[in-house]
């Protein structure tokens, strides 16, 4: 059985949904098993982030897929406290060798999103992790409507939504939904992949 982890921060909700939907691409892959792991602010003590039992279920998964809106041009800062606060696993190499994916979320088309994704997956590759990309080519260029990878990225999921200001619920463009749920799936197929060939 493979195990797929989903680690992510969600400030507004949208980056929750994108979550969601890659567990459940995941989850479609007999198999495996996805598990979401939000981080919160009340896991974070004077700056610190402590949490672990989300570290031990890291270290159990097969594959991590990281995720974090993208604010400023980068990661939000709570999921910043836990990138710092899991150096410790980067000590013990524990995450090595493990497949890596990552997504991100802003509220304009860019929002300097690649940015978010290079900081992910330079994080995996610190923990000497593989890293998995997307591998949808946009559907509008086949003359499709699903919305798949509509925002044009290959180093990991995007996703865009309007600023609603928490005026109205969080919502995700289909097309962004299917791009994650297949990243899902494509993360999961590649997780097995690496267990019957014994990397992990």
């Amino acid at each position: 059985m493979a195990t797929v982890a989903i680690v992510y921060f969600s400030g507004s909700g949208h980056t929750h949904l994108m979550a969601t939907a890659i567990a459940a691409g995941a989850s479609n892959i007999a198999g495996t098993t996805a598990t979401l792991l939000r981080i919160t602010s009340d896991q974070i003590t004077n700056g610190r982030w402590q949490d672990a039992a989300i570290l031990e279920t890291l270290a159990q998964s097969d594959a991590i897929v990281f995720g974090s809106p993208t604010y400023m041009g980068g990661v939000a800062a709570q999921f910043k406290a836990f990138i710092d606060a899991a150096s410790e696993a980067w000590f013990s190499q524990a995450w090595k060798d493990k497949i890596a994916g990552g997504f991100t979320h802003s509220s304009s088309p860019s929002g300097d999103k690649q940015s978010t994704l290079l900081y992910l997956a330079i994080n995996a590759a610190q923990h000497s992790m593989i890293w998995v990309g997307a591998a949808d080519l946009p559907s509008m260029y086949f003359g499709k409507d699903d919305g798949v990878n509509r925002l044009g990225s290959f180093l990991g999921v995007m996703g865009q939504s309007a600023m609603t200001m928490g005026k109205a619920p969080a919502s995700l463009d289909e097309g962004d939904r299917l791009t994650a749920e297949k990243y899902g799936q494509r993360i999961a197929e590649a997780a097995q992949r690496w267990r019957k060939g014994g990397g992990i």
